[in-house]
């Protein structure tokens, strides 16, 4: 491995009430891909933040090519080569592909922006990542996946010494996992350095070489890849072992209703979807970027216009918005907590009685003691961490965030619940919480289709599981003991 050319020691970042950073060291070496992990909270984004000079510590230094900074900003960091893909998208939605890939850094010709050249480089970076887009699409119409293709790629314009990876994998299958890891090996050879921040331990071990693993704000150790296995991480990050990554699958009950039947759901981006649901089940959707599985929970829900039938215990419903949706029982968890799951400068109060707050109205006005009640009694029972309904949502973890959204959903009745990506930029310990939730959900009569491009986590919490490709439904699995990655990607390949 190359030469040290980044050293932070001793780095102790403080906000009001948390000791976030407590005395922190972290090296990297030229041309290393190494790995931060810990759970929410641990201070993995914080310290990248100190890095990227978006925030400032209360004490420590940097020491970047053998030069030493008591701390950086923006400018400096970037003038460095420290670029930074973060977890939350930073993209303009009503901007192209090409125009968000070089905003800020448009070239010009003939005292003009030389909009031919950015299509050309923008094509040809985006290429270089195995993706095939049309840099003349809008962000607005793209999939989380490929959003995320189009962050990656604004990033290696820099050309970047240090390159940062918050989560860049969170939204994307298993074969476009694979091209971002081709990208990085490439990247590495050329002598870039790359801290990959990840809760997904497997993919440490494909494409990383070094792992440092931090918990309350505190380095815990630091260790080679290949001298360590995902038992030891685990209990590293979360300070003890987790025998099982999954809770015991519960049986469906024998001879259970079908709670909801879907027939002929077709839109622009779905065909002939047609399946049921069964009480106290979990059904998996399985398939790769673009097969329509996002589009089918939100046909479900009355998000997009769409032609076919529901019908919930025999009875034909109508849903042709959200709120009809709401009305029959039916709610969805989206994939985008943040962008589209909470209002995340209120409380956790307020996000949780939201499309409820008509039924807790006492005449004029809001009963807040009741509202309190019921609040407090969702924190308890699904295990919210928070010091208060008063927090704001913002700064709670994506484990509690996702709780928050689940409280909702259970204080307005829902029997069904939709989960897109359920624990997409979550840590390992916070996965097996929201799993356990998910058993017990099942196991009180609920009933849950999830989509989740996490294939372990589909086979690990599935009932069954049904399988798609290009807007239309290409197979189904049924036995969770036959389960199999090979199958659901042999059906996910049809054409």
């Amino acid at each position: 491995m190359g030469e040290c050319i980044l050293k932070m020691e001793h780095i102790t970042q403080q906000f009001p009430g948390v000791l976030a950073l407590d005395n922190v060291d972290f090296e990297l070496k030229k041309g290393e891909i190494h790995a931060l992990v810990g759970e929410n909270g641990a201070g993995k984004s914080t310290l990248m933040k100190i890095l990227t000079g978006v925030n400032k510590p209360n004490s420590g230094k940097i020491t970047m090519n053998g030069i030493a900074y008591g701390q950086l900003d923006i400018e400096k960091s970037k003038k460095l080569g420290i670029n930074m893909i973060y977890q939350e998208l930073n993209l303009i939605p009503q901007l192209k592909i090409y125009e968000n890939i070089f905003l800020g850094k448009e070239p010009v010709k003939n005292g003009r922006i030389n909009k031919k050249e950015m299509r050309i480089r923008a094509g040809e970076m985006i290429e270089s990542l195995g993706i095939q887009m049309n840099v003349e699409d809008k962000i607005t119409d793209l999939t989380m996946a490929y959003k995320q293709m189009v962050e990656i790629a604004r990033a290696l314009l820099d050309d970047p010494k240090i390159l940062i990876m918050d989560e860049p994998t969170g939204p994307l299958t298993s074969e476009e996992v694979s091209v971002l890891f081709r990208t990085m090996r490439v990247l590495k050879k050329r002598g870039v350095s790359i801290i990959y921040i990840s809760h997904r331990l497997e993919e440490i071990f494909e494409v990383c070489d070094i792992c440092t693993v931090f918990r309350d704000g505190k380095h815990i150790k630091t260790v080679a890849v290949d001298q360590t296995d995902t038992d030891e991480l685990i209990r590293l990050m979360v300070g003890r072992s987790l025998e099982n990554q999954y809770p015991p699958r519960l049986r469906s009950p024998e001879n259970a209703k079908n709670i909801l039947e879907v027939k002929h759901l077709t839109n622009h981006k779905i065909r002939d979807i047609s399946f049921v649901l069964k009480e106290g089940e979990i059904l998996g959707i399985g398939g790769l970027v673009g097969a329509g599985r996002t589009e089918t929970l939100r046909a479900i829900f009355g998000c997009d216009p769409c032609q076919g039938t529901f019908c919930k215990y025999g009875r034909e419903i109508r849903i042709h918005s959200p709120e009809d949706a709401i009305k029959e029982g039916i709610v969805l968890a989206t994939e985008d907590r943040k962008g589209q799951g909470l209002l995340l400068n209120l409380s956790v109060s307020d996000n949780i009685v939201l499309p409820v707050i008509k039924k807790l109205k006492k005449r004029l006005f809001i009963d807040r003691s009741s509202i309190a009640k019921q609040v407090q009694s969702y924190i308890e029972k699904l295990n919210i961490k928070t010091p208060s309904q008063k927090q704001t949502v913002s700064l709670l973890s994506g484990g509690n965030q996702q709780k928050v959204i689940v409280s909702r959903w259970l204080l307005a009745k829902a029997s069904i619940i939709l989960f897109d990506e359920p624990t997409r930029g979550i840590d390992v310990g916070a996965k097996f919480e929201i799993y356990t939730l998910m058993n017990e959900l099942k196991d009180s009569g609920k009933s849950i289709i999830m989509v989740s491009s996490d294939m372990p986590e589909l086979m690990g919490m599935s009932d069954r599981i049904i399988v798609m490709s290009e807007g239309r439904i290409t197979g189904e699995l049924t036995c969770p003991e036959e389960f199999s990655q090979e199958d659901i990607l042999k059906k996910a390949s049809v054409s």
